[in-house]
């Protein structure tokens, strides 16, 4: 399989390139030349379907049995599909080491890796807006001949995530930048386009704009639906958290491989820049805002270019298949408070706004899915102001990252500050 850069003025690259490059050359973001259809892609376990699926994305280039086993070894967690009220189905992402969706795709991601690395050292950049951070470094934590650099904003991440990424030590280091994701983001990009770096170190990236990152994220989306067919025989929405949109891009990869689905939602915080697109068809980036459900505090998400690409820059072919939402703080307290009063079911933020959206999205003769995206007790702080009457329980392995000590690099969002920091660190 070949993959080719949304900019396209990129050659086409092997998986291997994509992968350990992140990004195009011409800053694009790879995508694969074709999706291929699957037949039958609803398999009875977890396991099967996403060897199914990782089959039809990664199967011209890694032998089956080395790439089912990279599948198994990466999902030895449970992802339930729990009924929350008639028609309203919770996928519960939050099972892995992390206790966050992000748990799979940096999972697979690092197998990939390490399957393609030829006895060198490789240095993954990520930033993180909360739950990427946590799961990249721990899914990277001992691989040898890889070193993970996580870039954070100060002081807007939750205490649980940032403790799940500063206090690993060993080959992860943790970046704390002044700034917002946006600014991490954009550090960790342009350290991709310097050919002085390029030249001296082997960077690559372990967030979603990597496909090795994005595209195993597809797997829970089939497994959902899986279990989904069970329990009814309605068409199925799927309401999905938006930061970066990485877990919506890949829900819609899955949707041209066969996915049964109806539709998608883009359930948004109040950084909305997708759903105004989708009123207005006008892409706006701005600088993000700081609000409850931290990790989707995006203002210029990559994988918008993706989005793009796979619908040909048609405005209209997007809102046939995507409707959107937002929720701002308010809301997102009132339907933590709401959603747990009326079902006895506890939401994290992320997992309300796309709750909230999809049951004033949901229409006659369809059942909705949303992605709660990461445990209630990371975010116990703002949990438990919002739902006091709730008992969170902090999972032992929470309470193992707290317990560490925090060790972090203080960066400025000035690129030269990076820059010099990569060449003195990496040497």
């Amino acid at each position: 399989m070949k993959y080719f850069s949304t900019n396209g003025k990129a050659p086409l690259a092997s998986l291997e390139t994509a992968v350990v490059q992140g990004l195009a050359p011409d800053r694009g973001l790879y995508m694969p030349e074709r999706i291929n259809h699957v037949a039958n892609p609803l398999a009875d376990s977890l396991h099967e379907t996403a060897c199914r699926v990782a089959e039809a994305y990664f199967g011209e280039d890694i032998p089956l049995a080395e790439l089912r086993a990279m599948v198994t070894d990466t999902l030895s967690f449970p992802i339930p599909l729990v009924k929350v009220k008639d028609n309203v189905y919770s996928l519960e992402l939050f099972h892995g080491p992390t206790l966050a969706f992000k748990d799979v795709g940096a999972r697979f991601m690092a197998r990939m890796l390490r399957h393609f690395n030829r006895d060198e050292q490789v240095n993954v950049l990520v930033a993180t807006s909360g739950d990427t951070g946590s799961a990249v470094a721990n899914g990277f934590l001992g691989v040898e001949g890889i070193r993970v650099h996580v870039l954070y904003p100060k002081g807007k991440v939750s205490k649980t995530q940032e403790a799940q990424f500063t206090t690993l030590g060993r080959n992860i280091t943790a970046l704390e930048v002044s700034g917002t994701f946006d600014d991490c983001q954009a550090l960790v990009k342009q350290a991709f386009m310097d050919d002085e770096l390029k030249r001296s170190l082997r960077l690559t990236s372990a967030n979603s704009i990597n496909v090795a990152r994005l595209l195993p994220q597809s797997f829970y989306y089939f497994h959902a639906l899986s279990q989904l067919r069970r329990l009814t025989d309605k068409e199925a929405v799927v309401s999905v958290p938006s930061g970066n949109f990485g877990n919506l891009t890949s829900g819609l990869f899955g949707g041209r491989m066969g996915l049964p689905v109806k539709r998608f939602i883009a359930a948004n915080n109040r950084n909305d820049v997708f759903l105004e697109y989708l009123r207005t068809g006008h892409y706006r980036p701005r600088p993000s805002l700081q609000t409850l459900a931290n990790a989707m505090d995006v203002g210029d998400p990559s994988n918008f270019a993706r989005i793009l690409a796979l619908y040909g820059n048609s405005h209209e072919a997007v809102t046939r298949e995507i409707s959107g939402a937002s929720c701002t703080d308010e809301q997102i307290s009132e339907t933590m408070s709401q959603c747990f009063r009326e079902t006895g079911y506890l939401l994290d933020p992320h997992g309300a706004c796309a709750y909230r959206a999809l049951c004033e999205g949901l229409c006659e003769g369809e059942a909705g899915v949303f992605l709660e995206t990461a445990h209630p007790a990371k975010f116990l702080e703002v949990v438990s102001e919002r739902v006091p009457e709730a008992r969170v329980e902090v999972p032992e392995r929470l309470q193992a990252f707290m317990r560490g000590r925090k060790q972090t690099v203080p960066m400025s969002s000035r690129y030269d500050d990076f820059r010099e920091y990569l060449k003195q660190s990496l040497r």
